[in-house]
């Protein structure tokens, strides 16, 4: 069982947006998804969620086609975090927290909803403003709270089949300490049986976190697989235009990535 997609295309208008991808996350993996901006990283995360109908593919949960799935049950097996998450009342954190739950409102246990809520507000460091109000928080406790919310949505797992998570650059808004504690849960969440796939801008983040690193450019899979296979100089001259030296750092997973000044030639 996994989330298959197979040879998907999204199209605006007359251009081609997205695709053709084919890609399949397992569970038990953390699978980046990197390229420069306009590769179209949060296109394909819409259309994998459903958000964005692809003109050509398709998508499988679980050997099922995505949009077989009755919404509840998707719901409860797939949770995502998308890359900006407006909200204009006045609801505590805690409060958004137990939005993730809907889908399991049916089993009529509160207090399960509420442990699983509280627990996801500690996963991400935010129960100890379970109580503020969320229009009063930084952008990086919002983006925290946000991802609280999903984990808390996913917090059970299914009776059948396994849970995945789509992250949409879920470090853009945090400092240093956040952004390893935020991919830490994300493995945490991986291996224990779940499967995450993370959008993110920062090569070395993917480097020390992603069992896989799946490579866009314009709209296409330039590359998929493990991170010492992917970051190689000439990859990344290429896709992103930028000259660097990849290198091994004493007792950090993956390859380190140092940029040394813009590629001759754009790609």
């Amino acid at each position: 069982m996994s989330l298959e997609v197979r040879g998907i295309e999204v199209w605006r208008g007359r251009g081609r947006a997205l695709g053709p991808v084919s890609l399949e996350l397992r569970p038990g993996e953390v699978l980046a998804v990197v390229g420069p901006n306009g590769a179209g990283k949060s296109t394909l995360l819409s259309a994998v969620c459903g958000e964005l109908p692809c003109s050509v593919g398709e998508v499988l949960l679980d050997g099922r086609p995505f949009e077989k799935w009755p919404h509840r049950e998707r719901a409860l097996r797939l949770g995502v975090l998308p890359q900006e998450s407006s909200l204009g009342f006045g609801f505590t954190v805690l409060e958004v927290a137990l939005l993730g739950r809907s889908p399991h409102v049916s089993r009529g246990d509160g207090a399960a909803d509420q442990e699983a809520a509280l627990g996801a507000l500690d996963a991400v460091d935010m129960r100890h403003l379970a109580s503020r109000p969320y229009t009063a928080l930084s952008g990086g406790e919002r983006q925290r709270t946000q991802l609280a919310r999903v984990l808390a949505q996913l917090w059970d797992a299914p009776a059948h089949g396994h849970r995945y998570l789509l992250l949409d650059e879920p470090t853009s808004s945090l400092d240093l300490a956040h952004q390893h504690l935020v991919l830490e849960k994300a493995t945490r969440f991986a291996r224990e049986g779940g499967a995450v796939m993370a959008v993110l801008h920062d090569l070395n983040l993917a480097a020390r976190y992603a069992d896989r690193i799946a490579v866009l450019a314009a709209g296409r899979l330039v590359e998929l697989a493990a991170p010492a296979q992917v970051l190689r100089a000439d990859l990344i001259a290429q896709v992103f235009g930028l000259q660097v030296e990849v290198v091994e750092w004493p007792s950090v997973p993956g390859p380190f990535v140092i940029p040394s000044g813009r590629a001759s030639a754009s790609p």
